[in-house]
């Protein structure tokens, strides 16, 4: 019997926990699983709430595609007949530039642009700014094979404007980022790549236009969020996928199945030394992780042809929670903020602590505001805007969700969601609710001519949940890995390692469950 604890029920924790169910229907790996929630709710900052006929995202609205770990899990949970794709006829973006919403021009993807002339017409960037972005086809390929930030490679490459106008806001935005810290190589390598192959990135964009790539046959396996239509800018649209119920759909089936799974016990108790382990449902909520330790635990005496005689002693994971009980456990996945894992951990490895408690985080806040569509005066013919930072508002981004997925506002009227925070304002995540929602509203008022009170608003708070992935990320997460594999038993799971995406919070889980359930 190996006994499995995951401590924290956000995506990672619960791609871990089913991950382990898989593979105990596949091999019939004899585990108990216990999964530990502080929170009395699991899901993290995946929370989607009907209300009066609007759906709600307070976190994620959507996945990539492009990623396969969440789109296969999905499908694995008999999920693919609930999913959607974003409108076809809208999927493009706005910059704003001066006080007014600027499309994006078509074939702008990121970083540069795929197609010219719509560039050339666009009001995007000054004529000087674009001048500037054409030197790219010119300039040389960096010789340097080290790590260097967004900001710094988009100055060289493409020029001051257009870090300031397109990359901060379209890429830091992603990572709710100070793009003068981002390491393009922990979060756009292939921006890296584009450089070193074709050593231009507009004539990389150019290779890879629409229409160049094979195209995706309907209805084939790979149709399912991969058609990129004409018109489209900004983000790939076409990858993104949610569920016709929100993104809590995901986690509701998981914790279905999580919560059903039925623990092979047999005689646990007797094969531990600790009499006060604590064995219980297979999720358990409002249950905070105090203490963690790995120590020794001396084995139970046993019998064998008349003759008892003693076990060697071995190492086992002690879990201390917050209702007093011990769990003792033959490995531990910390499905939690590096900061917590830390804090957890810095009596276990001092070493390993300190290195996870290197890597900062930003706060973010979400704002749905719900309005009558003939209030908005803004045709809110796009999937929504994002701010520069120069630009200095309170709203970093806004998505249009009643036109980016269906199903999410009755019909004649619309549902906004405004972004707060981050790591360049983050005493704008501080504002009183009241005065955030003043703040956002008159941002609204001014870039989408809304004059009325929305019908309601609804505020998601998330105070510490992005983590920054920094120049230099790549190498401590090496460091960290290291000192990892010196603890048999142990895996560190979540957004603040490989990837802050859904998909990357799922391969992450899988990989931690097929590395302990051996």
């Amino acid at each position: 019997m190996r006994r499995v604890v995951i401590i924290g029920g956000g995506i990672s924790g619960l791609a871990a926990a089913n991950r382990l169910i898989e593979r105990h229907s596949e091999t019939g790996e004899a585990i108990q699983l216990t999964l530990l929630e502080a929170d009395p709710r699991v899901g993290g900052v995946i929370r989607s709430e009907p209300r009066d006929g609007f759906l709600l995202e307070g976190g994620p609205d959507s996945f990539i595609s492009e990623k396969p770990q969440a789109l296969a899990l999905a499908k694995r949970l008999g999920l693919e007949s609930q999913l959607i794709e974003t409108n076809s006829e809208y999927r493009r973006s706005f910059i704003v530039r001066g006080g007014s919403l600027r499309p994006v021009p078509e074939g702008f993807h990121l970083l540069a642009p795929s197609l010219i002339w719509p560039f050339l017409t666009s009001d995007i960037l000054s004529p000087l700014g674009k001048a500037r972005m054409a030197l790219d086809l010119f300039l040389p390929r960096n010789s340097s094979n080290g790590d260097e930030s967004l900001a710094n490679f988009v100055r060289r490459r493409l020029g001051r404007e257009a870090l300031e106008r397109v990359a901060q806001p379209m890429i830091g935005g992603i990572y709710t980022a100070d793009p003068e810290l981002l390491s393009l190589r922990a979060t756009m390598p292939r921006f890296l790549e584009m450089e070193q192959q074709h050593r231009s990135l507009i004539r990389a964009m150019w290779k890879n236009r629409p229409g160049r790539s094979p195209t995706v046959r309907e209805g084939s396996s790979k149709s399912l969020g991969a058609r990129e239509g004409s018109g489209t800018s900004g983000a790939r649209y076409s990858l993104f996928l949610s569920f016709e119920q929100g993104m809590q759909t995901i986690v509701d089936r998981l914790t279905e199945r999580i919560s059903n799974f039925k623990s092979q016990i047999s005689d646990f108790r007797s094969q531990i030394s600790d009499s006060t382990a604590a064995v219980g449902p297979t999720i358990q909520l409002n249950t905070k992780v105090e203490a963690l330790a790995f120590a020794e635990d001396a084995a139970p005496e046993r019998s064998q042809q008349g003759v008892t005689f003693q076990e060697g002693s071995e190492k086992r994971w002690r879990i201390r929670t917050s209702a007093g009980k011990t769990i003792v456990a033959d490995a531990v996945c910390l499905a939690l903020p590096a900061f917590a894992a830390a804090r957890l951990l810095r009596n276990v490895d001092p070493q390993l602590a300190t290195q996870l408690e290197a890597i900062p985080y930003a706060s973010t806040a979400t704002v749905n505001l719900a309005y009558k569509r003939g209030d908005v005066s803004h045709p809110l013919n796009g999937f929504g805007f994002v701010v520069p930072f120069i630009e200095r508002r309170t709203v970093m981004a806004c998505t249009f969700s009643s036109v980016k997925f269906s199903g999410r506002a009755p019909e004649g009227y619309a549902l906004l969601r405004a972004f707060v925070g981050g790591a360049l304002q983050p005493e704008m995540f501080e504002l009183e609710e009241e005065e955030m929602v003043r703040q956002v509203r008159a941002d609204l008022r001014e870039l989408l001519g809304i004059e009325k009170p929305p019908l309601f608003t609804q505020i998601a708070k998330w105070p510490n949940s992005m983590p920054q992935y920094h120049v230099g990320h790549i190498e401590r997460m090496k460091r960290i890995e290291q000192l990892v594999s010196t603890l048999p038993g142990l895996a560190l799971v979540g957004n603040a390692y490989t990837g802050p995406g859904i998909p990357d919070c799922i391969r992450s889980g899988e990989s931690a469950a097929d590395l302990i359930g051996i």
